[in-house]
């Protein structure tokens, strides 16, 4: 039986704050979407905590951590709570719903807000989620958008977004683009747990009366795994297929990835991951185009010689519906043409089910 001050999954959400107490290292690698870290021991001090009841004595370390935990508390509600209005009602969750959590909660209760612990804390939470992974995906239909790199799938995704539509977009939730350039130059991917709690997050606000639109993707985007009960449905999913020149994709390309043109050492380090694929003498062809700055030439040799032919067998094999994909053909992927195609795309494919 749960107690008046203990709350279920199913509650998540009808919360004024979420507050995860665990420590920024465990806050970092998962937490629940939307929660905000106030972390009752700092990593230091857990570890501290955790030596001395496995070196020394279990009494001595809980008399320790009682101290840190208390005074970590009192500075949070000294600098963060002390605000709150009186009719504030948070839920709070560290590890298993135990001892940290159930600290906080007590103070704040006794001050006289109405604090609730999640019941069985984030280990609740990450098992729903995969219980989540396995049947929600299947709950919707989606609207596959694919083409070659270069057919700026990710940016009409981002504009069917912007006019209402349901997006699921996975590299942005990966923080990759999915290529071998495709890493972020100035932040890391997140963990495969955080990953997968943004899909679970985003398929939880979609209608099932709609469809769900979303990239083809293989099955790792960068070096996370996209979920399997995904996976398996968009790849028995309705298509939709970008066909742009190649002039259009290559001015697309240029722009997507400036920041690799200005940082010539890093788009060599990139490049020598195809030297097993395509050899010394390759490479050293792209290098002479980066230090004259033949943008054109580079990209067009990259998609003729790499992306184009791997893309073409992934989409074949994997993507029951791409061969006969309806085709939107285009010979410009400027902004304002990416929006009209956004539109079409939406007028045509955004019904209602019900």
């Amino acid at each position: 039986m749960k107690s008046n001050s203990t709350s279920l999954i199913a509650d998540l959400y009808q919360f004024d704050e979420i507050i995860d107490v665990r420590t920024p290292a465990e806050f970092e690698l998962d937490h629940v979407p939307g929660a905000v870290n106030f972390a009752v021991l700092s990593n230091e001090e857990r570890v501290i905590v955790g030596t001395k009841h496995k070196q020394e004595s279990p009494f001595d370390a809980k008399k320790l951590g009682a101290i840190l935990i208390a005074r970590n508390i009192a500075t949070h509600i000294e600098k963060e709570f002390a605000l709150r209005p009186k009719n504030w009602k948070p839920l709070i969750y560290c590890w298993r719903g135990g001892k940290r959590s159930g600290a906080m909660g007590h103070i704040l209760r006794q001050i006289g807000w109405d604090a609730h612990v999640l019941q069985g804390g984030y280990k609740s939470y990450r098992a729903w989620v995969l219980e989540q992974l396995k049947d929600l995906p299947h709950q919707f239909t989606y609207q596959v958008i694919t083409g070659r790199t270069g057919s700026a799938k990710s940016i009409i995704l981002e504009a069917l977004q912007g006019l209402g539509c349901q997006v699921l977009d996975l590299e942005k939730y990966a923080n990759h683009k999915g290529s071998v350039l495709g890493g972020h130059p100035e932040s890391a991917q997140p963990s495969q747990k955080s990953f997968e709690s943004q899909i679970v997050k985003q398929l939880q606000t979609f209608s099932k009366d709609r469809p769900v639109f979303i990239e083809a993707e293989s099955r790792k985007v960068g070096v996370l795994q996209v979920p399997d009960g995904l996976l398996e449905k968009i790849r028995s999913s309705s298509c939709i297929r970008i066909s742009a020149t190649m002039s259009a994709r290559v001015e697309f390309l240029k722009r997507d990835y400036v920041y690799m043109m200005k940082s010539p050492e890093l788009l060599t380090n990139k490049l020598s991951h195809l030297k097993s694929l395509l050899g010394q003498e390759q490479l050293d062809e792209w290098q002479k185009n980066i230090l004259e700055q033949q943008w054109d030439a580079l990209v067009q040799s990259l998609l003729e010689l790499h992306y184009d032919r791997l893309y073409e067998r992934s989409q074949e094999r994997n993507f029951a519906a791409y061969q006969n994909a309806p085709e939107i053909t285009t010979d410009d992927l400027s902004e304002a043409r990416i929006k009209v195609i956004a539109q079409d795309m939406k007028a045509k494919y955004d019904l209602s089910f019900s």
